[in-house]
């Protein structure tokens, strides 16, 4: 789509390579408008862009935010940083730094260029939540040295900043608090349920819950997430909004629901609960639904064959 230069914008897009990155830069690509994407390729992957490498309105570059970098954008979207367990612990420190510095170095870049900066935040901020579904002023109840905690208190401080550069220095800010979300392109090993339940099922193999599957978790399907990621970097509402789907599913029923739609032979299998594994998760939308009129459209059902399609797809490569 060609839009007219007064309506094309240069975006930066870190993570951009990413799982939900890179549905976002699919969708600001054909709005029309220059996207940059920043990577350092920890658990993006350059195949979930590669469509765009020819754009003339599209580059990217491999760069680490943990270290500065000059650019000049209209807007940035904030999406670096490993999000799942495995990735995110595996290098604690790094996860520090890239929530840390990363975030300090683009409010840095958003003051000077005066762009509009978008953190991508996170339903982890909440730790294990005593309030149900968590609304925005919900304040956590996080555990400052638990085995999360380098992700949920990097993201907690990284929404700190973001406030702190808005009052300082009059930055414009915006923060999503990004619950479950799945879809193609999800990383196939990143210890995700939607990814581990799917491919175990498609292998035909144990599928394992940890703890007896009663805890409850909520999915967005990735389409509905990126549409109010840009609802949101374009409205006018810069207080943290909660992106996700209400509908809860015990983690149990599905496993059972995976298994019959890849008409697998798998056995569900029981292992012992994660430390700090959160019992509940579930956004309460009314924000979102006020401030962007915003809401998941796309059902679990749909968003989960076209899911499956991907990771059958992966796994015949």
């Amino acid at each position: 789509k060609r839009l007219p230069d007064a309506l094309r914008k240069k975006i930066l897009v870190t993570g951009g390579s990413g799982f939900v990155g890179s549905h976002l830069v699919d969708r600001l690509m054909s709005e029309g408008h220059e996207v940059i994407v920043l990577d350092n390729f920890f658990t993006g992957r350059k195949a979930n862009v590669e469509h765009w490498l020819h754009h003339p309105n599209f580059s990217l570059v491999r760069h680490d935010v943990t270290q500065p970098i000059l650019l000049e954008v209209d807007q940035i979207y904030h999406l670096a940083c490993p999000a799942s367990p495995p990735h995110y612990q595996y290098n604690p420190v790094k996860t520090i730094k890239t929530s840390t510095m990363g975030t300090i170095n683009m409010l840095g870049l958003a003051k000077r260029v005066k762009a509009r900066m978008l953190l991508a935040s996170t339903s982890e901020i909440y730790g294990d939540p005593t309030v149900h579904p968590q609304p925005e002023s919900y304040w956590g109840n996080v555990n400052t040295i638990g085995p999360r905690a380098c992700y949920d208190e990097g993201k907690r401080v990284a929404e700190t900043m973001m406030y702190a550069y808005k009052n300082q220095n009059n930055v414009s800010v915006r923060i999503a608090r990004i619950f479950n979300t799945f879809g193609p392109r999800m990383h196939p090993n990143d210890g995700r349920v939607v990814s581990n339940f799917i491919i175990q099922s498609l292998q035909n193999k144990d599928i394992t819950i940890y703890g007896d599957g009663s805890q409850t978790r909520s999915f967005q399907y990735v389409d509905d997430l990126v549409d109010g990621l840009v609802k949101l970097m374009n409205g006018d509402y810069d207080l943290p909004v909660n992106l996700g789907n209400p509908d809860e599913y015990s983690i149990k029923d599905f496993a059972t629901k995976i298994r019959d739609m890849t008409g697998s032979k798998s056995e569900i299998q029981y292992l012992p609960k994660v430390a700090d594994d959160p019992t509940q998760r579930e956004p309460d939308i009314t924000t979102a639904k006020r401030e962007l009129g915003w809401e998941p459209k796309v059902s679990v059902e749909e968003g989960l064959k076209k899911t499956i399609e991907y990771f059958q797809g992966e796994l015949d490569a």
